[in-house]
């Protein structure tokens, strides 16, 4: 059973239901136990063909030619069935799965930590999102942070890798760090980051109707409504843009002019506001350039080591766990039709900033 959108149209969704397929030699089958669902899924789709993350777990067109796709998103697993002999039914993985009941993967490269997905059409894509760990392996995991992790440990995960970036090219000299989308868990990431290495004032954009919410974090200096960008008197700034609304992305450009020093796009919560479509031509100030978290992973691996990248960024993720939990609260949805609706509430704009969706498709009360 899968969960597929139409590509062309996100709020366009359906089921499909077909038997598995028999597991051809060195072939393992996943149940998928529990994913995550956030805004974070929502950018992945609008940048799914510019980024290639609808490659990750292809899916058949419809017979009229819709453009259905798989959403990744990142979850639990089980080995439910294994023609690896190096991955025993019954163990667990964490990572990158398809919105589905189970996946099919090709194990191999396996180490004490766990394995990558060696299937053919993956075989170009981005080695951290091929990875995948066995919970029993993990240092990060802790039984009574499970929900934690699988909401915001990769959300966590950009906006470490974000935050280091700017930290490694000294925030381009800003003065002022700007984040869109400040209700977003991954801006809240950026955001608690910052605040942590005293770096440039955070400066959070948000909705009027999320306000209250940002100011609550105590992680911004300033919130400000995305109306209010002009009352904001410009300093050197850096633009984080994790909305992926080019009308918000203009007004900040125009207002801070040349005092904008460098301008990423990491996100598109705002899809249906030509997220993902390339940065308008003419802005004021810097072209935004589109964030690839896996191109400074791979650097910092290489400067640092895998055992000291792991170790800085799990030391920063139980700082961050300790404080979400006077804030984040879950709900869990069950069958197609709790996770469909999941999904539309961050598509929509207006899933409860405070509120973490953790999903299975399997049971329900929809009878699946």
């Amino acid at each position: 059973m899968d969960l597929e959108v139409d590509r062309s149209h996100l709020d366009r969704v359906q089921v499909r239901d077909e038997p598995p397929a028999p597991l051809a030699d060195g072939a393992a089958r996943i149940e998928v136990e529990q994913f995550a669902l956030s805004a974070n899924n929502i950018s992945y789709a609008a940048f799914g063909d510019l980024l290639r993350y609808w490659e990750f777990f292809p899916a058949p067109a419809g017979a009229d030619g819709t453009p259905w796709g798989r959403i990744p998103v990142w979850g639990y697993g089980r080995v439910v069935e294994s023609r690896c002999e190096d991955l025993v039914v019954g163990r667990r993985i964490f990572g990158y799965l398809p919105m589905s009941a189970h996946v099919t993967f090709t194990p191999g490269r396996f180490d004490e930590r766990g394995f990558t997905d060696l299937a053919a059409h993956r075989s170009g894509m981005a080695a951290a999102y091929n990875r995948y760990v066995f919970v029993d392996a993990d240092p990060s995991y802790r039984v009574d942070r499970e929900g934690h992790h699988l909401l915001l440990y990769p959300l966590f995960f950009t906006a470490f890798v974000v935050d280091d970036f700017l930290d490694d090219n000294d925030d381009y000299g800003a003065e002022q760090l700007w984040i869109s989308s400040a209700s977003a868990k991954t801006s809240i990431g950026i955001a608690f980051l910052a605040r942590q290495r005293n770096a440039a004032t955070v400066i959070g954009l948000t909705s009027e109707r999320n306000r209250a919410f940002v100011e609550g974090l105590g992680i911004y200096d300033r919130v400000v409504t995305y109306d209010e960008v002009v009352e904001v008197e410009p300093a050197p700034a850096v633009y984080v843009d994790i909305a992926g609304n080019d009308d918000v992305t203009g007004a900040v450009h125009t207002h801070l002019g040349d005092a904008l020093a460098y301008s990423m796009r990491v996100g598109g919560t705002h899809w249906d506001q030509q997220a993902g479509a390339p940065p308008a031509e003419g802005l004021p100030g810097p072209t935004p350039e589109f964030f690839f978290a896996p191109t400074q992973l791979a650097k910092r691996a290489h400067e640092w080591g895998q055992e000291e990248l792991d170790a800085r960024m799990g030391a920063a993720w139980s700082t961050f766990a300790d404080w979400i939990d006077h804030w984040l609260r879950f709900e869990h949805a069950e069958g197609p039709a709790e996770v469909e609706a999941a999904y539309g509430s961050p598509l929509t704009n207006e899933a409860d900033p405070a509120t973490g969706h953790l999903c299975t498709l399997t049971g329900g009360r929809d009878g699946s």
